[in-house]
């Protein structure tokens, strides 16, 4: 099987995967490559790819299992995945910054975007990478950080009023909720496989950190908000038919630029569940770090 190529887009995040078919067996050698380019470059893309639903949620099982989002239309050949589909009647909800799922206790390793339809122009979405993030912090404020947990919370997310909640109905939301409590995570978390600090607090779902006064809280949340949107830090993926996006939820961000209504923005979406984050100060027992 052909070596795949990795073309860099920025020197802080983002690569495209050349060389691969995903609609072929992949061979473990392969997926290990892969697995290595989205540690190294924290969001991957590949284009002019064409696969089915049943394809798409068969190449992420190969890194881990699939999360099921509970309020998302599914795909009816692969109900693991979901469907966006976004237009003038039902615009998008996720232009903000966020990570994914992380009103649960093992957010998502990662996720995995097939482009279905565009819109003529526009649409882009942009990652950043949250370990650049921390670490251009000052050494005080890293420290302090690394001390704090936060509180997450779905309902955060996903108001009842929100758009999703609306389109999902309000005995499926209300359910979600009851299903979904707030949960703990560190403000700074070790990322599993590579050993990097990285911030892991965002606008979608972290509702405030605890230990710290209500003002104190927004005050140091909003500030670290805005940090993260920090040019040097990001990259912005112009969308094509077909194309790919794979990334490690664990040490980025990401928004989609809502700039295309009254256009249809259709993509398929497959979430792959990771495991408890921790800061290496508190690591839980049995928890390792692969690269020490």
């Amino acid at each position: 099987m052909t070596k795949p190529a990795v073309r860099k887009l920025t020197p802080t995040i983002g690569a495209v995967i050349e060389n691969v078919d995903l609609s072929k067996p992949l061979d473990a050698e392969l997926i290990a490559d892969i697995r290595a380019a989205l540690l190294a470059h924290k969001v991957i893309f590949f284009e002019d790819q064409h696969i089915t639903p049943v394809q798409h949620r068969d190449f992420a099982a190969r890194f881990g299992d699939l999360h099921t989002h509970p309020l998302y239309p599914g795909v009816p050949e692969a109900p693991e995945m979901f469907i966006l589909d976004n237009h003038a009647n039902n615009p998008t909800d996720n232009d903000a910054w966020h990570t994914d799922v992380t009103f649960i206790e093992t957010p998502p390793l990662g996720a995995i975007l097939y482009a279905k339809l565009l819109p003529p122009e526009g649409g882009d979405t942009c990652w950043a990478n949250m370990q650049a993030a921390y670490e251009g912090l000052s050494k005080p404020l890293q420290r302090f950080l690394s001390e704090l947990d936060a509180v997450h919370d779905f309902a955060r997310g996903f108001p009842a009023r929100g758009v999703v909640a609306k389109g999902a109905g309000a005995d499926k939301h209300a359910k979600a909720v009851e299903e979904h409590p707030p949960v703990i995570h560190p403000v700074v978390r070790t990322h599993p496989e590579t050993g990097a600090d990285g911030l892991f607090v965002n606008y979608g779902f972290t509702d405030r950190i605890k230990g710290l006064r209500r003002e104190e809280s927004s005050a140091l949340l909003n500030m670290l908000f805005v940090h993260i949107q920090k040019p040097e830090y990001q990259v912005r993926w112009k969308w094509k038919e077909n194309s790919i996006a794979f990334w490690d939820n664990r040490i980025t961000q990401h928004y989609a630029v809502n700039d295309y209504l009254p256009h249809r923005r259709i993509m398929n979406r497959a979430t792959i569940l990771g495991d408890r984050p921790f800061h290496r100060s508190r690591k839980p027992e049995g928890a390792k770090i692969a690269a020490e």
